[in-house]
């Protein structure tokens, strides 16, 4: 599992939060919400210190990534985090 954030998403990320120094942010998984890749669950996002990520990457001043209690819900898939232009938000892409 691999997972990539574009500069332009990681920049949406540092103004939305008003985060303006290093940070660590977790993609984790929830219980409803629609355009998941489980049906019935969704991701959400929390800034806090990793413990036992499977998956990271660093994009502008944050530090991304996914805990092993979460690699269940990505099904052997990788994620790539866009700026989606239309909408003005990040877009997820689940790859196999």
């Amino acid at each position: 599992m691999n997972l990539t954030v574009t500069e332009e998403a990681a920049e949406w990320y540092e103004n939305e939060l008003d985060i303006d120094e290093q940070a660590h942010l977790r993609f984790y998984v929830r219980y409803g919400g629609t355009g998941g890749l489980q049906p019935g669950f969704s991701l959400a996002i929390k800034l806090e210190e990793p413990s036992e990520p499977v998956a990271e990457t660093k994009t502008g001043r944050i530090h991304f990534f996914i805990e092993s209690d979460d690699a269940w819900y990505f099904d052997d898939h990788s994620l790539e985090v866009q700026y989606d232009t239309k909408w003005e938000e990040p877009s997820f892409e689940y790859k196999k």
